[in-house]
């Protein structure tokens, strides 16, 4: 799926127009890009996480001649799958919400 499918499939199923759903998925996607920027975990219960780690400097090597070479420290995105994304992905059905006595 291309996003412009997605933003059509949204669009369906938020009753909105395609333009509206696209400018609302544009802004959310800039929040989570300025968020993991700032090193602010971005966390939706249930679906997942996205996270920006560290990664420290290393040596590594250069699969074409072998030579030994300085991998410098980055900063990466991680995405931490939620429970319930989980299971829907895996075809379970989702735990029902246990009922409050009185």
């Amino acid at each position: 799926m291309n996003k412009a499918e997605f933003i059509s499939m949204v669009a369906a199923k938020a009753g909105t127009s395609k333009k509206d759903s696209e400018a609302n998925l544009n802004a959310v996607l800039e929040v989570i890009t300025e968020s993991l920027a700032k090193g602010q975990d971005v966390p939706f219960i249930g679906f997942g996480t996205f996270k920006s780690v560290s990664r420290p400097a290393r040596t590594g090597r250069n699969p074409g001649t072998g030579q030994t070479i300085q991998i410098p420290a980055t900063k990466a995105v991680t995405f931490k799958v939620g429970a319930k994304l989980k299971e829907a992905v895996a075809g379970k059905k989702a735990p029902a919400a246990k009922a409050k006595k009185k």
